[in-house]
């Protein structure tokens, strides 16, 4: 009955999450800051937005933008790896700075309380469809925004809406 709990929590800092390399962290130290929240996957056709990620992030992190990774396996098996294999890849191919999570489940019945809340209690209700699906929080908590996974994160799309929130 954890998930019922969780599923009411009205904003996205009241929920935590495991990091990649197994430490909680409350999304409530994010308070203040532009959240993408993107659930990734390593071996997916849409896996070189990584490259994109990590420059979208070079280019606002100090204007308080932060990315959220949250790898899952629940597309074809395209994140197979260990949380170790899932950080070596992305530090090792994309040079990835930006905060990476324990791989986690987005769909389903041991979907994770972050993308339960996502997907049921914000305007942008609705299954994740596929891998690099993403999610924009203003800086006040507010989902405005959610990009399908072709949408690259450099997109005009992405990048105007963070310009304005």
């Amino acid at each position: 009955m954890a998930f019922a709990q969780d599923s009411q929590k009205t904003s996205i800092y009241s929920f935590d999450a495991v990091t990649i390399d197994g430490e909680q962290k409350s999304l409530f130290g994010y308070k203040g800051k532009a959240l993408l929240i993107v659930n990734t996957a390593s071996k997916c056709g849409f896996t070189s937005q990584y490259k994109s990620l990590q420059a979208l992030y070079d280019q606002y992190k100090d204007r308080g933008l932060e990315i959220l990774a949250f790898p899952a396996n629940d597309f074809l098996n395209q994140e197979p790896g260990t949380n170790e294999e899932i950080k070596n890849f992305c530090f090792l191919t994309y040079q990835t700075t930006f905060p990476l999570f324990e791989k986690i489940s987005v769909k389903g019945e041991d979907i994770h309380p972050v993308y339960a809340y996502l997907t049921t209690q914000t305007d942008f209700k609705g299954p994740i469809s596929w891998n690099f699906n993403k999610f924009l929080v203003s800086p006040e908590g507010h989902v405005v925004a959610r990009y399908s996974s072709p949408v690259d994160p450099l997109s005009q799309a992405v990048v105007s809406k963070i310009e304005e929130i």
